[in-house]
């Protein structure tokens, strides 16, 4: 798309520095919009040099710090945006205190940004979700069976088979959408499996360490899993 499509929009990416938030950045930039990203801290250069480096980014690029836990902590980031994606959650599958490390982010964060977004009378929000929010439910996945936006995953079996991560963006997911018919803001939630694509930030996300690690060794048995991929670039 041409650079010059939209000359003049602003846009907030929250949780800038992963991998799929960078693409949207870049991609945002690409297309001429003026990008509010926000990270924790805007001095690690590990988190924001691969940002600055895009092209658009001197001009176009403003960097903001949010904490997900912090209530109010993204209304500067998201004040006068025509758009919020919303891509900030933690993602792990080995944690001490679920709780603290990935419950607590991701739903009083998505809460915590749907509110600045409120205040801002935010036309639309993109949220990344995840298969994990709707895959786990018990339903029968054969090729006669339909799978649409009536689909979440179920709190008690994630609970139960202590899915930690799919318990916080099954909540994360469900709260989001009980905030937009509580508050008349406009949401879309995306919910990719396992993204990979070419690297824009310096480390390896989540999706790509798992290959990795199958090619090098690490992984020395391999039990049957069913894991679906997408390239990065497919989703936006």
């Amino acid at each position: 798309m041409s650079s010059n499509a939209a000359p003049g929009k602003l846009a907030c990416v929250t949780g800038a520095s992963g991998y799929i938030a960078s693409w949207i950045v870049k991609l945002l930039l690409d297309r001429g919009y003026t990008v509010r990203a926000t990270v924790r801290n805007t001095a690690d250069p590990k988190k924001t040099q691969h940002l600055r480096a895009l092209d658009g980014a001197k001009d176009r690029l403003n960097l903001f710090e949010a904490n997900l836990l912090e209530e109010g902590s993204f209304d500067a980031a998201v004040h006068g945006c025509d758009c919020v994606f919303h891509t900030a959650s933690p993602f792990y599958h080995n944690v001490k205190d679920p709780k603290a490390e990935l419950l607590d982010p991701a739903l009083k964060g998505t809460l915590n940004v749907l509110g600045s977004c409120k205040k801002a009378s935010i036309k639309r929000v993109v949220i990344t979700s995840s298969i994990a929010a709707v895959a786990y439910n018990g339903k029968p996945r054969t090729p006669d069976v339909v799978v649409d936006e009536t689909w979440f995953s179920l709190p008690e079996v994630a609970e139960k088979e202590k899915q930690w991560y799919v318990l916080s963006k099954t909540l994360a997911e469900e709260a989001a959408w009980n905030f937009s018919k509580d508050n008349g803001i406009d949401i879309v939630t995306i919910n990719p499996a396992m993204v990979i694509g070419p690297l824009l930030q310096p480390s390896l996300n989540t999706s790509a360490e798992a290959i990795l690690k199958i090619i090098n060794g690490m992984l020395r048995s391999i039990h049957f899993l069913e894991m679906i991929y997408i390239n990065s670039r497919f989703f936006m």
